[in-house]
């Protein structure tokens, strides 16, 4: 298989529409646009959605460009992923290579997908995200005990504040890849995800490639496992804003950000 490389502006972006409402999303897909952010598209179209994923979740590289596409289009949804990730890079510097670096990048990129489902369910129900999102979140839940009626209030919960849902879901995703990527074996595991069984969003944690986070950090970042001071600072910073995802705005998105601080 060989790629073409394709900057966003020359990509079809799917579902757009259902995100215009979301003034972040602009904002994020203007960021990509304007750093020359660019992709990987095979030369023969299309490929395998199986083979796609397979290469981003196992060759994904956090100091580098290029997420593989099957075709030269691209889910709304995927533009703001990979935007948090660039952001979060640019951001981060040599820390982002860390363990620590790694886990907080994908939990802002991950905890921003539940942020637009809240902001999708009132104003965009018909959405293609949402008819992907919903349903996997839903099995994930029921696997995890949660009956079908809280689901439901949990999702209301969402749309009616997504800001907290984001940071909420956020701090849990960093904290459980921080805590398992320091687990010596299956007793210290269970134990790490134990303790995140009463946090609101617990029964949906394993909706997230934890098992691949874990693995990539361990198999690219051996040597720096341990809390990343600047990470730390930059995690803080996101607990104590009254809205984390405005001090993002302000700090990476604003013009002229450029550290997060």
């Amino acid at each position: 298989m060989r790629f073409r490389s394709l900057l966003l502006s020359d990509l079809h972006i799917d579902d757009e529409r259902s995100f215009s409402h979301v003034g972040l999303y602009d904002e994020l897909k203007q960021a990509l646009r304007r750093d020359g952010y660019w992709f990987r598209v095979p030369e023969r179209e299309p490929a395998s959605w199986d083979r796609v994923v397979f290469l981003n979740l196992t060759f994904w590289d956090p100091g580098a460009q290029g997420d593989v596409l099957p075709t030269a289009t691209v889910p709304a949804d995927v533009v703001t992923h990979v935007a948090w990730h660039h952001l979060a890079r640019r951001a981060l510097g040599a820390a982002s290579a860390s363990a620590d670096g790694l886990f907080f990048g994908e939990a802002i990129a991950s905890a921003f997908d539940l942020y637009l489902v809240g902001r999708l369910l009132g104003h965009a129900p018909d959405a293609q995200f949402l008819e992907t999102q919903v349903p996997a979140m839903a099995e994930v839940a029921e696997n995890a005990g949660m009956s079908e009626e809280r689901f439901e209030a949990l999702l209301q919960e969402i749309a009616a504040d997504p800001e907290r849902a984001f940071e909420d879901l956020r701090e849990l995703l960093f904290d459980a890849g921080t805590a398992l990527v320091a687990a010596d074996g299956v007793d210290s595991a269970a134990a790490a995800l134990a303790r995140f069984d009463g946090h609101r969003f617990g029964a949906l944690l394993h909706r997230f490639e934890l098992s691949n986070w874990v693995l990539y950090a361990r198999a690219y970042a051996p040597q720096a496992l341990a809390p990343d001071p600047r990470v730390r600072e930059l995690d803080a910073a996101l607990r104590a804003a009254p809205v984390a995802l405005d001090w993002l705005q302000r700090s990476w998105l604003s013009t002229g950000a450029q550290t997060g601080m």
